[in-house]
């Protein structure tokens, strides 16, 4: 995956994660379907504060995959999509 690529993606990631934890996206998000989409099958159980929990915990994997993947480019492959 080329540099750009790789800072967009993790842009876009890291906006939805700064969504759900800071501009209302939690309370938006809780019990839907679309909850379960992101952020794994258990979460339209969850309430606000559990999925901005969960949202906190992917900001932080965002943050040192994407560091790792800046200095490292054979990190920036996803499963199964080949480099």
């Amino acid at each position: 995956m080329s540099l750009i690529a790789w800072i967009a993606v993790h842009a876009a990631e890291g906006l939805l994660c700064l969504w759900v934890l800071r501009w209302g996206g939690a309370e938006w998000l809780e019990g839907t379907f679309t909850s379960g989409v992101l952020f794994g099958s258990f979460a339209p159980r969850w309430s606000a504060e559990g999925l901005k929990m969960a949202a906190l915990i992917l900001l932080v994997f965002c943050a040192v995959s994407f560091v790792a993947g800046l200095f490292v480019p054979g990190l920036r492959c996803w499963a199964g999509g080949g480099c």
